[in-house]
């Protein structure tokens, strides 16, 4: 087998077993991930973390909430494999530099598409989400414990974390003036809605149908890589990211509420910020098409994805909500 990522080949030596296994690349978003074809016949995945984006703390912070949300809640969470060290995260050449990595065991499933019947995975997603927040409501990190913060600042700030919406492709002239407005509103409905523990707290913040694995209809949750503290209903702005001017979006809404208040309460004043969680995840993603040019979805969003986000912004700047 070629060495034709930078050093791959070298660290798999890192994991027992892994050496020799065959590699392909399936998804290259804020990481590359690849899955591993191991010489036992076994599958595992590979997480390759982009530079400067999480610390090896900020990693083993995740990877403790994934652990605990398994082993307190039952929920499904990916299982992380150790190294030949013991440590759940190691460091490897790639693509010329040293990078973190993680290996997952291999989970049968399959993405959910935008084209299918989405109301039953929303419904589970919903639940999913509840229990989640249920769970982080109760427990205490382990010491050293760091995440991101997805405050409004982080998110539309022109040096939020995943870059300023100001500068992604096609913002200039009314498109801008538009989602200026946006922006300003979003801020004051998110400092009059407040941060209080019952609507703010650790969340995966990335429920979109990529980082979802459906099998024998159970949904499950992959790649908690973008958790940190955020307001628990950007866990539905999330999981719609990308078709979020849908016409299926109300249905998928309902579906979601319904799932998430057989576990944990959702109240009106929640309720009627989901749409200003929706658009915030947008801005969010406006910002992130800028800075992650070599991921599909910028790819194929970024001569369009400024223009759409204005005209769902003055629809809830008008109606107050982004329905059709």
């Amino acid at each position: 087998m070629g060495d034709s990522w930078g050093g791959l080949t070298a660290a798999l030596n890192r994991w027992p077993g892994f050496a020799q296994s065959g590699i392909e690349l399936i998804n290259l978003s804020e990481n590359h991930t690849f899955r591993l074809d191991l010489p036992d016949g076994a599958r595992a995945i590979l997480r390759v973390h982009r530079p400067g984006y999480h610390s090896r703390s900020a990693i083993e912070s995740e990877l403790a909430w994934m652990q605990a949300l398994r082993s307190q809640t039952g929920l499904f969470t990916p299982r992380p494999l150790p190294g030949r060290d013991g440590e759940l995260v190691q460091e490897g050449r790639f693509l010329h530099e040293t990078r973190h990595m993680v290996a997952f065991a291999f989970e049968e499933g399959a993405e959910p598409q935008v084209g299918d019947d989405l109301a039953p995975v929303f419904r589970q997603l919903g639940a999913l989400a509840a229990q989640c927040h249920l769970h982080v409501t109760r427990w205490t990190p382990p010491a050293g414990f760091t995440r991101h913060i997805w405050t409004a600042n982080a998110i539309l700030d022109p040096d939020a974390i995943w870059g300023d919406w100001r500068a992604a492709p096609g913002v200039c002239g009314e498109t801008r003036k538009v989602l200026d407005k946006l922006d300003r509103r979003l801020r004051e409905l998110l400092a009059s809605y407040g941060m209080s523990r019952d609507r703010f707290g650790l969340i995966h913040a990335d429920m979109r149908l990529a980082n979802l694995l459906v099998a024998d209809g159970e949904t499950r949750l992959i790649d908690f890589d973008d958790c940190g503290f955020c307001w628990f209903g950007y866990d539905f702005g999330a999981a719609v990211s990308f078709f979020e001017e849908s016409e299926t979006i109300p249905a998928l809404r309902a579906a979601w509420l319904a799932g998430y208040r057989r576990h944990r309460p959702f109240s009106a004043a929640d309720e009627a910020m989901l749409d200003v969680m929706v658009l915030l995840r947008r801005m969010a993603l406006l910002a992130w098409i800028e800075t992650h040019p070599e991921a599909e979805p910028a790819q194929q969003l970024r001569h369009r994805y400024a223009a759409e986000s204005a005209e769902m912004a003055e629809r809830f700047l008008s109606t107050g909500t982004i329905d059709r």
